[in-house]
């Protein structure tokens, strides 16, 4: 391979006593997608382009390592587990489709009801204020993940199957961050190859348990823990699940959440989590079945997941030139545990950052550039965070507040509204007056819930 001199510092090395370098050709011109026009005061690249490091290849790090590649950035994607199957629902909102131009194959199921069911069983069907052409889309992490990953590749980015380990921090801004990682290109065997790559910038889009996190003491946050079975159930069974998915409330299932099944190409995920009780994920996951267990009957279970949900933003999301985007900095919604739109719309947000404070490569970017990224985010979904964060302690702290939620869900006023923000992640315009209804039925609703709640106390007693 034709070996390329960086002036300020090296590429992709071996981690030897006298290492050999090993560079990597630097993309080809592309049609840029931004029109950066604002003068930059970063200092100008000279014989290369910015480098910049994508931790991670979920939706995060698959999505911003795409738009970096495809807009001038010499991009170096790092992922361990190219076959990765989280334990996440899958759902994802109809507007990601067409925003992150998906294609309609990867996508498991058209959901377009849903069943919200109460602690004492009582169902409440979800989903008659969708138009004919609107749905949530089911997906497997695996399937999504690596088409984001190949489409990154595709446009010019370096895909590393490794393991990141940790990373030297620049004294200066003219110094590289150093990269330590293990390649598992399959010459080795299992054990790997020591190597490390010197960038100008770092995107950690690693996951909950985040080393880039770590490496620029981030913090912590508290976190949930999902647990996920999957189950291949009869065919006759499956009809069911065709476009329908579940969710169960109740302190059996989750003291703090919610439990699901979803419907996936030829199984459904069965799953729940709790941030309270970690201990008893296998207790609840266990009450989730047996509350379906008459629509899983003969089910077989096939694969058995679990994985730690971040519950609030990081207190530190970045430092210097590294982000964090995705369950890496936090991005994940109370009351829903929505995730997967989210990382792919911050990994997106924080590339174009440093697209546009970098002009398209040519010039070394800050945190300053970095900081725009965060400044879109907050402005843009703060308010959505902040929502389904008091309706989760409103609602979600005892089975009578659930009950009152579920019964909630009946009214078509707040279906619409609900699906309306959830596909298009947009805050749906309220109609004054209904919204004035619903805050009274609403109220009415919490008032007996707490009167229900007072009566099972005193049977208690």
């Amino acid at each position: 391979m034709a070996s390329i001199a960086l002036k300020s510092f090296t590429g992709l090395r071996h981690s030897t006593p006298e290492p050999s370098h090993f560079h990597f050709p630097l993309p080809l011109a592309r049609h840029q997608r931004f029109k950066v026009s604002a003068s930059k005061s970063g200092p100008k690249l000279t014989n290369r382009n910015l480098r910049v490091a994508v931790i991670g290849g979920g939706p995060a790090g698959g999505c911003a390592a795409e738009t970096l590649a495809k807009n001038g950035i010499e991009t170096f994607l790092i992922e361990r587990k190219m076959d990765n199957c989280k334990p996440c629902g899958g759902a994802i909102p109809l507007c990601m489709v067409g925003e992150f131009d998906l294609p309609l194959d990867i996508i498991d199921r058209k959901v377009t009801k849903m069943k919200m069911i109460s602690p004492s069983n009582v169902a409440v069907d979800i989903g008659q204020t969708l138009k004919p052409h609107e749905y949530i889309g089911m997906v497997r992490r695996e399937v999504l993940d690596a088409y984001l990953r190949e489409r990154a590749e595709k446009n010019g980015a370096r895909v590393i199957n490794g393991l990141f380990l940790k990373m030297d921090l620049p004294k200066n801004r003219e110094q590289p961050y150093v990269l330590h990682f293990t390649e598992y290109d399959g010459k080795k065997g299992g054990l790997g190859e020591k190597k490390t790559l010197e960038v100008d910038a770092v995107i950690g889009a690693d996951g909950a348990n985040s080393k880039v996190a770590k490496s620029i003491n981030a913090g912590d946050y508290d976190y949930a823990i999902a647990f996920q079975e999957r189950v291949r159930i009869p065919d006759e069974k499956m009809v069911y699940y065709e476009n329908l998915a579940e969710m169960y409330v109740g302190d059996d299932v989750s003291p703090d959440f919610y439990g699901w099944v979803f419907p996936k190409c030829d199984h459904v995920a069965v799953g729940t989590g709790t941030v309270t009780h970690k201990g008893d994920i296998k207790k609840f996951q266990l009450a989730t079945r047996n509350r379906a267990k008459d629509k899983i009957l003969g089910g077989k279970i096939i694969r058995v997941e679990a994985h730690p949900i971040p519950e609030h933003p990081r207190p530190r999301r970045l430092s210097d030139r590294v982000a964090l985007v995705g369950d890496a900095a936090g991005y994940v919604t109370k009351c829903s545990g929505e995730g997967i739109y989210f990382a792919a719309k911050s990994g997106r947000m924080c590339a174009e950052s440093i697209v546009q404070g970098s002009e398209n490569g040519t010039r070394m970017i800050d945190e300053g550039d970095l900081r725009n990224y965060l400044d879109k985010w907050d402005k843009t979904y703060w308010p959505t965070y902040k929502v389904l964060d008091v309706l989760q302690k409103v609602f979600y702290r005892s089975n009578p507040a659930r009950e009152a939620f579920v019964e909630m869900c009946a009214d078509e006023y707040v279906q619409k509204m609900t699906f309306d923000s959830y596909l298009y992640k947009k805050v749906a315009p309220g109609n004054p007056l209904q919204d004035l209804k619903l805050a009274v039925n609403t109220i009415g609703s919490l008032v007996r819930a707490n009167a229900l709640r007072n009566e099972v106390e005193k049977l208690r007693v």
